[in-house]
């Protein structure tokens, strides 16, 4: 990142963290900036986001929700869960994007009101965050699993969630029952998570990898099968 980058990304977030706190006193505390290698970038309090995402949409433009997705900062962190608006003005500022960020307030049973009613594109995005990471979004008109099956018991995104994925139920008992077979997580050495020789280690950056790299010649080990 360029420092003329850096340095008009620090102007555009104060500049909106200023706006953002003389119209929404009661919340100025927690609107602090939020540091962003490309867009400007500001953290909002949860119980005040949606309210925050409506005057951004209706007073500077931000009309388009172009992504919405969630962080997972792992077990044992407080908050462990971020939910994330990329937004993106197409007529007042043709072109800037701005990234909101909310932590939920539970790191066990995290909830985030939807915006749906604002953007109706947030209908699917919400449900695909809902889906990989669990996090409950309170008024969402129709929130079931977009990606997995009803009644799947993981949220594949995660951070305790394996890399080569699970072994489990088939999604259909009498399919299952027929076949006797069951979803086997996919083999790990090769994969894009899994550090070689010579190349980044990434095992120590995501070290569950390192621990699922088994495949045919390595079998996964009796004590990890669920």
């Amino acid at each position: 990142m360029s420092d003329a980058i850096s340095e008009t990304n620090t102007t555009a977030t104060s500049g909106i963290v200023a706006t953002l706190r003389e119209k929404f006193p009661q919340s100025a505390e927690k609107i602090t900036p939020r540091a962003s290698a490309d867009h400007p970038a500001v953290n909002v309090p949860a119980d005040a986001a949606v309210a925050i995402l409506t005057y951004l949409r209706d007073e500077h433009g931000y009309e388009m929700l172009s992504d919405l997705t969630a962080v997972d900062w792992a077990e044992g962190s407080s908050p462990r869960f971020t939910v994330v608006w990329h937004l993106l003005s197409v007529t007042i500022n043709p072109g800037v994007c701005l990234r909101v960020a909310a932590d939920c307030a539970s790191d066990t049973e995290p909830e985030m009101p939807s915006v749906a009613g604002i953007w109706p594109a947030a209908n699917w995005h919400e449900r695909e965050t809902f889906d990989m990471f669990g996090i409950v979004f309170t008024g969402h008109p129709d929130l079931r699993r977009i990606l997995m099956w009803d009644g799947y018991p993981h949220h594949p995104l995660r951070k305790e969630f394996p890399l080569a994925g699970m072994d489990d139920e088939l999604p259909d008992p009498e399919v299952e029952a027929e076949t006797k077979a069951r979803l086997v997580a996919a083999p790990m050495a090769g994969g894009p998570f899994v550090a070689s020789t010579g190349n980044l280690n990434l095992a120590e950056s995501e070290p569950r990898a390192k621990d699922q790299s088994w495949s045919e010649e390595n079998p996964k080990p009796e004590n990890l099968k669920g």
